[in-house]
């Protein structure tokens, strides 16, 4: 066993129980102790001797104790390599080797868990100690680091057996414990902050409360944190539900999709799109997507990126929906549609989203990034020997948007920019796509020619057998399945273009 002398040890720590005997036993060895603050004074209490590290760094303690041994003459004594180079330039500076370093650091997670005062906890965010743990494990070659009082009882067995020395195997235990230590209070510092952020972020963007009339049931309450006046003008109609509010956020960030895009109209039902079509004018647009699917769309929530003009105000008039939303009515179409006072007419704004999304799940709230990407063409790459044409890849493209915003597992059949067939929300990806098959037929599309998007891989290649058999000429999806090679090559038997995006738009 090649043992390394431990001469001196610098202890800095919280808790002080099960440190006497350690202190004894290294002050027993001949190893010079080095403290600061209220260890020190404990350490002069049992009546051994002990170095203030003020005595080596030429400050004393300041800053109320912020500031104890982040100093050189500290630090050059841990990191510093027991080799030539290294201690000429400790002796140069008069700087003392330390082969030990003992540190408990403040109670970071108990001080959490017992108050909610923020000033106390800040200062419970140890600085010195974490420093120390780190420059001690790092140069665990020569440096014995004790992280936590936890490995008070590893520290006194190691004494006990070989008296104030160390071997390799034991440093680079006590290093990895010690980055463990350190990890553990860095990621508990971390989900403060990032809980509190979150908090007084949601506050900052929520705005005032609005109690609703109920939930999305009506045994169940509800209140939306929000200020939906940034968002739309409500230009008719009864307030907003839970479930209209649900189903207009959907919406939108659909209709957002094609912003500067030719007039294009969409129906939802249940967060989904049941219509969709781009067409030169706004009528002809609504006329398209409400042949998609004419039975869901009533009662739906309607949305359109352009004018609505008294013409098209005379088409929509014949269907019952609960909400329509567009950047601007003409005045001959908003008299007309308000004559109905309970049907909400909303006037959406252009706005900045927070980019946020929260959920609760799990007795907490979950937070992450809303799903912004939307491919383009030169985001797209042809994996099959036959190359979609461009009319395909604007299918494609107007596909791969409507099938980002269906509930997975999603299918989308589109033919010249019109939604002509969806499937969502199935446990498998065929009976979705047997589900827009058979909507599509059920109001009489042609599906030759038409194509299909998926927003995840195709695990199997039965959905471009099934696709094929019914019509389709070729296929967007994201790709990235072990069997991506068994999808490309059905296609390339049945001669179908296929384009992946590298990109999964999954839906929950």
């Amino acid at each position: 066993m090649n043992l390394k002398p431990i001469r001196s040890a610098l202890i800095s720590v919280f808790h002080k129980d099960g440190l006497e005997t350690i202190v004894r036993g290294l002050h027993s060895e001949g190893v010079i102790l080095y403290s600061t603050g209220g260890t020190e004074q404990w350490i002069r209490s049992l009546d051994i001797p002990v170095v203030p590290v003020e005595s080596i760094t030429g400050f004393p303690s300041i800053l109320d104790g912020r500031v104890k041994t982040l100093h050189p003459a500290v630090f050059g004594g841990i990191l510093a390599k027991r080799e030539e180079s290294h201690l000429s330039q400790l002796e140069k500076y008069s700087l003392p080797q330390i082969d030990l370093v003992i540190v408990d650091l403040y109670p970071f997670e108990k001080t959490v868990a017992s108050t909610e005062d923020h000033d106390t906890i800040i200062e419970k965010i140890d600085i010195g100690g974490i420093s120390l743990i780190r420059a001690a494990a790092k140069n665990f070659a020569d440096v014995v680091i004790v992280p936590a009082q936890a490995e008070y009882p590893y520290l006194l067995e190691m004494l006990s057996s070989q008296g104030a020395s160390s071997d390799l195997e034991q440093r680079r235990y006590l290093a990895n414990r010690a980055f463990q230590v350190s990890s553990t209070y860095d990621t508990a510092i971390f989900q403060y902050f990032n809980k509190l952020n979150e908090t007084e972020y949601f506050s900052i963007q929520s705005g005032p409360a609005q109690v609703l009339r109920y939930g999305e049931n009506p045994h169940q309450q509800a209140t939306f944190y929000g200020d939906l006046d940034e968002v739309f003008d409500i230009l008719n109609g009864k307030t907003l539900s839970f479930n209209n509010l649900v189903d207009v956020d959907a919406g939108i960030q659909l209709i957002r999709e094609f912003a500067g895009s030719d007039p294009t109209f969409a129906i939802l039902k249940h967060n989904n799109s049941c219509g969709l079509a781009t067409r030169s004018t706004v009528l002809e647009a609504w006329n398209a997507a409400l042949a998609g699917d004419p039975v869901s769309a009533f009662g739906g929530i309607l949305v359109t990126n352009s004018t609505i003009d008294i013409e098209t105000a005379k088409e929509i008039d014949h269907l019952f929906y609960e909400v329509l939303i567009a950047p601007e009515y003409s005045e001959e179409a908003l008299e007309l549609l308000s004559i109905k006072k309970n049907r909400i007419l909303l006037q959406l704004k252009p706005f900045e989203t927070h980019g946020k999304m929260f959920r609760n799940l799990l007795n907490g709230v979950i937070v992450q990034d809303q799903d912004s990407k939307t491919e383009t063409k030169d985001d797209l790459k042809v994996v099959t020997e036959q190359s979609p044409t461009s009319a395909q890849i604007e299918d494609l493209l107007f596909a791969n948007i409507c099938v980002k915003h269906l509930k997975s597992n999603g299918i989308a059949l589109v033919k010249n920019q019109q939604l002509i067939g969806m499937g969502c929300g199935q446990t498998s990806r065929v009976d979705s796509l047997n589900n827009a098959i058979y909507k599509s037929r059920q109001f009489g599309f042609e599906l030759k020619g038409a194509v299909m998007a998926s927003e995840a891989f195709f695990p199997f290649p039965d959905c471009v057998a099934i696709a094929h058999e019914a019509g389709i000429s070729a296929v967007i999806q994201p790709g990235g399945s072990v069997k991506d090679q068994d999808s490309i090559a059905e296609c390339n038997e049945r001669q179908m273009s296929m384009v992946m995006t590298g990109v999964r738009h999954f839906k929950h």
